[in-house]
């Protein structure tokens, strides 16, 4: 047995992905650095529960509930929630309170209803509406290649303060994650250091056991535990 992980794409400028995770007989997983905050759904035993998760700098190992089914939404790289700081959130999160019907939970002083896969980003746009969930358009600006009229300080500054991390941060993180998503598809080592701009394969190798805790031959042949990344396939433990 093990943990199936998927996730989609958002059409929403304001959600990066939508994902689900199921456990099945596992305990611990390995977590994976991401740049995102976000927030997380869950039940188990007939119980729901709701919380923030804050971008995570490195992987780790993280438990897992048992038979517990999850569903989360990461934020785009800038947007955050107005009652928590990105900031204080890095490699950690918050449980958020739940409400008295079933299903609900409390964020910033109001009380809203936990979604199902499909009304992610009907969540969020109620979120924005009622300014609880916000962004740095400055932030927007720059990832989209944009130079803005500010000085590197000030564009360093706003990223600290809307993503809790540097631009540098960002920027490899999400290239290892990449990179793992290539190992896991089949490419090899060598075709990824190319293609991502590595220096060479022990550059690679380090980025892995970084950010994401596995080898490039584990990867490639989808061993070495539960995994918190959706990487096209049932990783089993």
């Amino acid at each position: 047995m093990g943990l199936r992980f998927e996730t989609r794409r958002s059409d929403s400028p304001w959600v990066e992905t939508v994902w689900t995770c199921t456990s099945e007989q596992v305990t611990a997983m390995t977590s994976v650095a991401g740049v995102w905050c976000g927030l997380v759904f869950w039940e188990q035993a007939g119980r729901t529960y709701a919380g923030i998760t804050g971008p995570e700098t490195r992987t780790g190992t993280a438990p897992v509930p048992e038979d517990a089914t999850f569903m989360g939404i990461d934020l785009a790289v800038g947007v955050s929630l107005r009652a928590v700081p990105t900031p204080a959130l890095v490699d950690g999160g918050v449980r958020l309170p739940t409400g008295t019907a079933r299903r609900t939970f409390l964020l910033d002083g109001a009380c809203w209803e936990m979604p199902g896969l499909d009304d992610a980003e009907a969540l969020v746009d109620g979120l924005v509406r009622a300014g609880v969930v916000v962004r740095d358009p400055l932030v927007a600006e720059v990832l989209g290649g944009h130079r803005p009229a500010v000085s590197g300080r000030t564009v360093e500054r706003r990223f600290r303060a809307a993503t809790g991390l540097t631009r540098g941060e960002i920027q490899r993180i999400e290239k290892a994650r990449t990179a793992a998503g290539l190992l896991a598809a089949g490419d090899a080592a060598a075709d990824v250091v190319a293609k991502l701009g590595y220096f060479d394969e022990p550059h690679l190798a380090r980025a892995l056991r970084s950010y994401v805790g596995r080898t490039a031959r584990q990867l490639r042949a989808g061993s070495g535990g539960a995994i918190a990344l959706d990487l096209g396939q049932r990783l089993t433990s």
